[in-house]
């Protein structure tokens, strides 16, 4: 099995990035995990909506780029399926069973997706309806991927 995490940019607070590897170092029991890092978008702080849709579009060219046949993309989207973490242990688990050898999970720049990266998700997923910086995102997403293989094993995890 292979969690793959696609995601826009790098973590640049340390907290974060300490807490995106312990959450590795956890997972690395259960499954292989890559964490596939594209270039943001260099964009000055305000720009037309032409503009956000073109520096949408070069981030999803390079997530897609990360993205290879046959894998199970999940996109992070505001809008996406919520899910109990319950709910999210069987959707992975079932995943898996039925038709992926790899989940990828996409995370998107500060601007969101492209709609070429949405048009190519199997899932759309929603881990909170507020807006998260991308660190945190990264941190709460592997935190419940974790949390998954744990309630699939049947082991305890702290609740």
């Amino acid at each position: 099995m292979k969690i793959k995490v696609a995601c826009v940019g790098k973590v640049k607070d340390a907290f974060y990035r300490d807490a995106v590897a312990e959450y590795a170092k956890r997972l690395s029991r259960f499954c292989t995990l890559e964490i596939a890092e594209v270039a943001d978008e260099k964009a000055p702080e305000s720009l037309s909506a032409a503009e956000e849709a073109q520096v949408m579009e070069r981030e999803g060219e390079r997530l897609l780029s990360r993205i290879l046949p046959g894998e199970f993309v999940v996109c992070l989207t505001i809008d996406g399926k919520r899910f109990s973490s319950d709910q999210f242990a069987k959707t992975l688990q079932d995943t898996f069973d039925r038709c992926a050898s790899c989940i990828t999970f996409v995370i998107g720049g500060s601007l969101g997706l492209s709609p070429a990266v949405i048009q190519r998700a199997d899932l759309k997923l929603s881990v909170s309806d507020m807006t998260l910086p991308h660190g945190l995102c990264r941190v709460v997403l592997l935190e419940q991927v974790y949390r998954a293989f744990k309630i699939n094993a049947h082991e305890p995890y702290h609740k």
